[in-house]
C-alpha cells in the first residue's frame, strides 16, 4: 500500500492485477486499484474532480479527468474516510499512476488540490 498526506487529506492506493479481464498475448493488462480517502483537517471537504497521469512502461502517457471518482463527489467530515474501487488498463505488464484530486473546504469554500501518491501497476510473473 503506498499512502500520502497533502493539505490535510492523507490518500492510501492498493492495487490489484485482474486476470480475468486481462490477456496477456493480446497486450491487455488490467488492474484495479482501491484507495482510501482520510479528512485529517478540522473542517468538510468534498472532493470535485480527479486528474491521472497513466503511464505505460512502453513509453505511452494518457490523462484522464473529469468530474468525482466513480460517479460519485463525496464529502467527509474531519475524521471520516471514503473508499472506492476503480480500474485501468495497460498494454503492457508494467505501468505506473498519479494524480491530484480538486477538494473544496466547506467552511471557507476555498479549492484545493490534494496530492494522490504514485503507484505502480506490475503484472505479478514479471517479479520472478
Amino acid at each position: 500500500m503506498t499512502s500520502m498526506i497533502s493539505e490535510g487529506v492523507k490518500v492510501s492506493v492498493e492495487t490489484f492485477y485482474q486476470p480475468d479481464y486481462s490477456n496477456p498475448l493480446q497486450s491487455e493488462f488490467m488492474f484495479a486499484y482501491r484507495i482510501t480517502i482520510e479528512n485529517h483537517n478540522s473542517f468538510p471537504v468534498k472532493l470535485h474532480r480527479r486528474h491521472w497521469h497513466i503511464f505505460d512502461s512502453n513509453g505511452s502517457h494518457r490523462e484522464v479527468e473529469g468530474e468525482g471518482v466513480v460517479g460519485v463527489q463525496p464529502s467527509l467530515n474531519p475524521g471520516e474516510q471514503y473508499q472506492y474501487v476503480s480500474g485501468c488498463n495497460l498494454r503492457t505488464e508494467m505501468g505506473r499512476m498519479s494524480g491530484t484530486y480538486k477538494m473544496e473546504n466547506l467552511y471557507s469554500k476555498q479549492m484545493f488540490e490534494v496530492d494522490i501518491p504514485a503507484f505502480e501497476m506490475i503484472f505479478p510473473y514479471k517479479g520472478n
